[in-house]
């Protein structure tokens, strides 16, 4: 499955990771949230609409790019991703368990989703990540635990310079496919 998440809380360095990933050729996928918040906040909106409208727009913009993105038999590094936002609305509204195993059978990942974990010596704030280090650390504890209850096998990346963190990617993944 050349589909590939990296996921992780706030500030772990995710974004740096898939421009890194781009810089080796690999094609990548944004994540929707940070779009979403600059474009409330460029509109005069609050950062986040409610949760659930929050999650609901996040789902269905990475559905979108899940079946629009870029067919190539390399691998594709997804900057979270659906599955992201399926805990997101799963949190703000329990969706039924049929609901949840049919999403997953139809946008299939790697079996292994690739994990920042909080760092703090790299988190830092910016318009669209408002979060403290403290809430990081809770949100990643969340997504660690989703992914697992979606039945994902988590790598954790480790605190590397990016090029070394991109290299454990691309060696981790050679070796689950091998």
């Amino acid at each position: 499955m050349p589909h590939v998440i990296l996921t992780g809380g706030p500030g772990s360095g995710k974004t740096t990771l898939l421009t890194e990933l781009a810089s080796l050729g690999y094609a990548t996928i944004e994540e929707s949230a940070r779009a979403i918040i600059a474009e409330r906040r460029a509109g005069g909106a609050s950062p986040r609409p409610d949760a659930l409208t929050f999650a609901r727009e996040i789902v269905r913009r990475d559905i979108d790019k899940y079946v629009n993105q870029p067919r190539t038999p390399a691998w594709v590094f997804f900057d979270r991703g659906l599955i992201d936002g399926l805990g997101m609305l799963h949190d703000a509204s329990a969706l039924p368990a049929t609901e949840l195993e049919s999403m997953l059978a139809t946008y299939r990942f790697h079996a292994t989703a690739f994990v920042l974990p909080p760092w703090e010596a790299i988190y830092a704030n910016d318009e669209e990540r408002d979060q403290s280090f403290a809430e990081a650390v809770s949100v990643h504890t969340r997504i660690v635990q989703w992914y697992r209850t979606c039945g994902y096998v988590l790598d954790e990346v480790p605190c590397l310079p990016v090029a070394q963190r991109a290299a454990h990617v691309l060696r981790a993944l050679a070796h689950r496919s091998a």
